[in-house]
């Protein structure tokens, strides 16, 4: 089973697949290893869940992480990396040549209303929902990854690196996006990425997310008095009624899969003035980015129909985008046989197709846009809900966020992200499979590779 080459130990990719169903390699050592630094983590854990902090503002998450990675012998920490205040890069080297493997560690809660018309005083309206999404929790399993892939790494002569990136603002903010172009994991030569996400969900290895756009739309038009001389004017209110409707026709012939979400945030002055200016903000979202550029276009079409109708001028600003999440399927593999043998409270299903199908969801994240750069995989993991049995984005789950229970279940997940990430390390020809594979993967979503 085991090689050995330039002084560390790999593994044949053929002769590990013809293993079956035995136990996954590494799975005593990482899981004593996690085991033993609980007690470490879970003040790490429960500092970032009672502290929530709005994206880009997550000061406290990020004092708290930087603080605990040097406190870790072998790891070097960046704080405020890449201009930005509250990422941050942790690296533990192994001093051979070697796959680079990464973790990402999420920290803020809700952070982004896509309405550039409401003031910043949005923020009160967010207040007692913190960790809605889990981030504390999301933050552990990375951590616990992160720092098991390492002890392993040392225990067995491994080559390569560890890289673990503090990504702020995942809601709505797009930390990652900025990390990506800033040109973060390009620098540090990442090979892939692995990151989790709770709920109250199947166990799944390959979680799909949708490919999401948000934009401000503003008609402008002219005043006139409504009853004495209704002609003089340009109704901007009748073009954003127009392409309201218009938009409810498209749903009639748009495909599973296709969202689109507004609000009308200004609609006129007074029912006696003809109305020189509306504003609204809008969702569109798809299975794919593919897809979601072709019914953004349709969208659009909508609106621009507004203007042919009434003449008011139109304006759209774009405010954000997530690509939709690609899971690589050859460490979604790694990650399932891991998963499955940590005596979790469901399994894992081996058929791949029922797991994605079973990982679906019509959530976005900017996770969506690192799958575009690079191999990667967003697991979903079940937490217990509260008495209303409410998943994410719900008071209920943030207290369910916080429970120990909740932790341990983080723990679990992060005991299989770092299985993944020790098999690429230590599986001889495994790393260029993976990449093969998400090259096809990318391709069948008519999607394009970007660079990182």
């Amino acid at each position: 089973m085991f090689r050995l080459l330039d002084d560390y130990v790999v593994v044949s990719w053929d002769e590990s697949e013809d293993e079956g169903q035995g136990n996954p390699d590494f799975i005593q050592g990482i899981s004593e290893y996690v085991d033993n630094i609980a007690d470490e983590v879970w003040p790490v854990n429960k500092k970032i869940h009672d502290n929530p902090e709005l994206g880009y503002e997550e000061f406290i998450a990020h004092e708290t992480l930087t603080k605990f990675f040097k406190s870790q012998k072998g790891w070097k920490v960046t704080p405020s990396a890449y201009g930005l205040d509250t990422a941050w890069i942790a690296v533990w080297e192994s001093g051979k040549p070697g796959p680079v493997v990464s973790f990402n560690v999420e920290m803020g809660m809700h952070t982004f209303l896509p309405y550039p018309t409401v003031p910043l005083t949005y923020k009160d309206a967010l207040d007692g929902i913190g960790h809605a999404c889990g981030h504390n929790l999301i933050a552990t399993a990375s951590v616990a990854g992160g720092l098991a892939t390492a002890s392993m790494m040392a225990q067995h002569g491994l080559g390569g690196r560890v890289v673990v990136f503090g990504t702020p603002a995942e809601e709505g903010g797009g930390g990652k996006i900025k990390l990506l172009e800033a040109g973060a994991y390009r620098d540090y030569d990442v090979d892939i990425n692995l990151i989790s996400h709770p709920g109250i969900t199947h166990e799944c290895a390959l979680v799909r997310t949708s490919a999401y756009t948000a934009f401000k739309v503003e008609y402008f038009g002219r005043e006139a008095h409504a009853a004495a001389s209704p002609w003089l004017g340009i109704n901007a209110l009748d073009a954003m009624i127009t392409a309201y409707n218009a938009i409810s026709v498209l749903r009639q012939q748009t495909m599973p899969g296709d969202v689109v979400q507004g609000h009308i945030s200004e609609g006129g002055v007074r029912p006696n003035i003809i109305h020189a200016y509306t504003a609204g903000n809008w969702v569109v979202r798809a299975n794919t980015s593919a897809r979601l550029d072709e019914l953004k276009k349709k969208v659009v079409a909508c609106f621009e129909a507004g203007t042919t109708a009434t003449g008011a001028t139109l304006k759209i600003t774009h405010t954000q985008s997530y690509s939709d999440h690609v899971p690589n399927r050859v460490m979604g593999r790694s990650y399932q046989r891991y998963f499955n043998a940590l005596s979790p409270p469901g399994l894992i299903p081996e058929d791949q197709d029922v797991d994605e199908i079973q990982g679906r969801t019509m959530a976005s994240t900017d996770q969506g846009n690192i799958s575009y750069a690079m191999p990667s995989l967003s697991p979903g993991f079940s937490i217990v809900p509260g008495p209303g049995g409410n998943g994410p984005h719900n008071p209920e789950f943030a207290d369910a966020a916080g429970t120990k229970d909740a932790f341990d279940r983080a723990l679990r997940v992060g005991k299989a992200l770092a299985g993944t990430a020790v098999d690429i390390l230590a599986t001889d020809g495994l790393l260029a499979t993976v990449k093969e594979e998400w090259k096809k993967e990318i391709k069948e979503s008519g999607g394009h590779r970007s660079g990182h």
